[in-house]
């Protein structure tokens, strides 16, 4: 017979097991569903949003700090930045921080249809983003505090490069015909162009200050870099890696501070891109054939950085840091449906479509 101690530990194992399958249960649709899957970078969590009914429908538990979130080509799998670096950012004397907890970092991955983890990659150092891929099985992820490039073999697990960029580089994206992917380096104003067959560094792109995130038009002919502190848009051609133009956004009537563009989605029919901006609290709408700016939707949420759109492109989705919560804004009317609180610090999105 076992002992009653042996019993009890069973007993209280149980217990752990029960409440750590309800911390990622679902109470989803069917896996059919659209779904916006939402990075707190707070917490340990990817939050999962109903965007039609506004509601939250799943927490999971993933890892320290998660930012960067991008769904797999064939959207199978959902893959996350984690890191054990703490928050610091402007104004903070980080050498008052603790310790990194390098243990902590890494590339989480959930099954999308069980809403589970299912594993984590070693990625390098301070992982903050990354881009994916055409064939789905390349990870290439920005090391913050490395200021390199971490080329991850999904296949095996593997690092099996490091290309040093720039300065805290955070945006990455692979150009449409996979041949390229680029890299914002915000501490020195530079986007590296690296081909992803040899990993060797092709160009080095100036652009203004900070530079955060990085599009391309449908066709891949243009490159659109956002630049946090100048307010602007670098937009450069990735046939000379030479800067067309630089586009400066407005200031927005009423809002608290002037645009601060971070994130970047392009609409389905590639007509127009949208820029999220910052503190300033508003949506840029650009045109992507003009490459003007032909609108603003303003008030969306506090400081909106990761931005998704629908499929169809009626809805956009922003994570807005400061006060915890996505906003669905609707395309046509340029107005906010609803905001729905997910808590912590919401950072990036990813729309995972009905199938």
């Amino acid at each position: 017979m076992p002992s009653s101690r042996v019993l009890a530990a069973a007993a209280a194992s149980a217990v752990v097991l029960l409440l750590l399958s309800a911390c990622n249960r679902s109470s989803a649709p069917p896996a059919s569903g659209l779904r916006v899957f939402v990075s707190d970078e707070t917490g340990t969590e990817v939050v999962v949003v109903d965007p039609i009914a506004a509601t939250v429908l799943q927490r999971i538990a993933i890892g320290k700090r998660p930012r960067g979130i991008k769904l797999s080509p064939d959207a199978s799998r959902l893959f996350v930045a984690l890191s054990g670096s703490p928050i610091g950012g402007p104004g903070v004397d980080e050498s008052k921080l603790p310790p990194a907890d390098r243990a902590a970092d890494g590339i989480g991955v959930i099954d999308v249809a069980s809403g589970s983890v299912i594993r984590k990659y070693k990625s390098g150092q301070d992982p903050e983003s990354f881009a994916i891929s055409n064939d789905g099985r390349t990870l290439f992820v920005s090391n913050e505090d490395e200021g390199a490039l971490s080329v991850l073999d999904l296949d095996t697990g593997n690092v099996k490069a490091s290309v040093k960029v720039g300065e805290e580089p955070e945006g990455v994206t692979v150009r449409p015909d996979g041949k390229a992917v680029y890299v914002t380096s915000e501490g020195d104003g530079v986007v590296t162009a690296i081909d992803t067959t040899s990993l060797q560094v092709i160009a080095r792109i100036t652009t203004g200050p900070r530079p955060r995130s990085i599009a391309f038009t449908k066709d891949g002919a243009i490159g659109v870099v956002t630049n946090e502190n100048a307010g602007t848009l670098t937009v450069f051609e990735t046939a000379s890696h030479t800067v067309k133009t630089t586009i400066q956004i407005p200031k927005i009537e009423g809002a608290p501070t002037a645009p601060r563009p971070m994130g970047q989605v392009v609409s389905p029919d590639g007509g127009r891109l949208f820029v999220s901006l910052g503190r300033a609290k508003a949506i840029a709408v650009v045109d992507t054939a003009a490459l003007a700016v032909v609108g603003t939707i303003a008030d969306v949420g506090a400081r909106p950085w990761g931005i998704g759109i629908s499929p169809d492109g009626t809805k956009l989705y922003t994570a807005n840091g400061p006060s915890g919560d996505v906003s669905i804004v609707d395309v046509a009317s340029s107005k906010v449906d609803a905001r729905v609180k997910v808590g912590g610090s919401p950072w990036g999105i990813a729309v995972a479509a009905p199938k």
